[in-house]
């Protein structure tokens, strides 16, 4: 089925052939006509199916059929508002926006921390019609008196809101949703389909059509999934062995603390493969250079927290790689499916030590199905851990000992997400697009 039978203006019809998209997705495909007609919806499906695509085509359409005056000067409130968890993903929204509305008269801006607010400030007193914001920064944003408000909105977009729940955000997009009009209409997606998320469901929409394509605990039927179970201290060798293979070309690898990215990025680029590195203690600078480097090529392995689980749209991603393997089902699923994306082939990789042998059951068990176990051909798997020094005197009495040191304290907080990053502000240049 063409794009051309979903009733969407010739316009965006000639902005979704330019970016090389002939036929919809199967979300889209059931989306987008629920949503022309004017219904609230829950939409589930896998990452890499079109989700984004989905809403910002109709919520185009919708705006385009009604838009101000050509010259128009006087500042108007936003009709659209889109949240996200994260700024990649907000920053990923904002460019389908602008890809999909190049030949529109609309004027849209994006909202986040660990940027300037300035440009966001301006954008928003000159007058958007659709908003992309994380809620951190829209709440800070909304708090100023007379700078954002939206009393003429009419589309509401929760995305990821599964995402927006395991990381917090239910608080702050209560106070969001408290400051709307009642009579809007609201959309909500999701990767997976919880009892929180129809708790909210049934919080936020008004009789809403549901779409769910595919199983709710499956990935995408073209990711091609396998775990290789060796010792820790081997992790980073057999990561290493496998990165020999030609095919895997782009390479997104997960690990599970911040500090464990930076080792792992340096311990790659000591071999000679070019590696960047995303988690939150990277600048935003640093992030979205990181990214543009691995969607052009510059780097060939991008080592990141969960932070990038989401929001991160790269096409052609070869590999996901778990080095650490996720303690969450959902976590797992929601990294492999940055691979097999838009009906691509993609493979993903778990390298499992002993001790994170219940987490793979445990995905196991909600995916409905056995990881192939697989070994890597002339790697050595026996190779023993290195020793490791006992700084203590060897025979130092212990009674005349006053202070013993204690043991080593563990990071017990793995990261799982960043709500939104004030204290960074480096320069924000394109806060306000319009749409050509």
């Amino acid at each position: 089925m063409p794009f051309q039978t979903l009733n969407l203006p010739q316009p965006i019809l000639e902005a979704v052939r330019l970016a090389g998209y002939t036929e919809p997705t199967p979300i889209q495909s059931a989306a987008i006509p629920l949503i022309l007609a004017g219904h609230d919806l829950v939409g589930v499906a896998q990452t890499g199916t079109g989700k984004t695509a989905a809403f910002v085509l109709p919520i185009l359409a919708r705006l385009s059929a009604e838009a101000r005056a050509p010259g128009t000067s006087a500042p108007w409130p936003p009709r659209a508002l889109i949240l996200a968890p994260t700024r990649e993903l907000a920053g990923q929204i904002a460019d389908n926006v602008r890809a999909y509305g190049r030949t529109l008269s609309l004027r849209a801006a994006t909202i986040y921390g660990g940027v300037s607010e300035r440009p966001q400030i301006d954008a928003l007193r000159k007058g958007v019609d659709l908003v992309v914001a994380t809620p951190g920064r829209l709440l800070d944003l909304m708090g100023r008196p007379g700078l954002c408000h939206f009393s003429r909105l009419e589309f509401l977009v929760l995305d990821e809101a599964d995402r927006m729940l395991d990381m917090g955000f239910l608080p702050d997009i209560r106070r969001i949703v408290k400051a709307l009009p009642a009579k809007r209409q609201t959309l909500l997606f999701s990767a997976t389909m919880s009892r929180e998320i129809e708790s909210v469901t049934r919080e936020f929409l008004r009789s809403p059509k549901s779409v769910e394509i595919g199983r709710r605990s499956n990935p995408a039927a073209t990711v091609t999934q396998s775990v290789y179970e060796v010792a820790k201290h081997l992790k980073t060798g057999l990561l290493v062995h496998l990165l020999g293979r030609p095919e895997m070309s782009t390479v997104l690898v997960f690990t599970r603390l911040k500090h464990g990215a930076d080792r792992l990025a340096r311990t790659l680029e000591g071999k000679g493969i070019q590696t960047a590195t995303i988690h939150s203690n990277r600048s935003q600078g640093q992030r979205q250079r990181a990214l543009r480097d691995f969607k052009d090529g510059s780097v060939r392995v991008l080592v990141a927290t969960d932070i990038a689980a989401r929001g991160i749209d790269v096409d052609g991603v070869t590999h996901v790689v778990n080095y650490d393997f996720p303690l969450r089902a959902e976590d797992y699923i929601h990294r492999i499916g940055r691979t097999g994306r838009a009906g691509a082939a993609g493979e993903a990789v778990s390298l499992v030590s002993p001790d994170e042998r219940n987490y793979l059951r445990s995905v196991e068990r909600f995916t409905g199905r056995v990881l192939a176990r697989k070994r890597a051909e002339s790697f050595n798997y026996t190779t023993p851990a290195p020793a490791v020094a006992d700084a203590r005197r060897p025979h130092a009495p212990a009674a005349r000992s006053h202070h013993q040191p204690g043991p080593a304290r563990a990071d017990a907080s793995p990261h799982r997400g960043q709500r939104d990053f004030r204290p960074a502000r480096p320069s924000f240049r394109k806060a306000a697009v319009s749409a050509r």
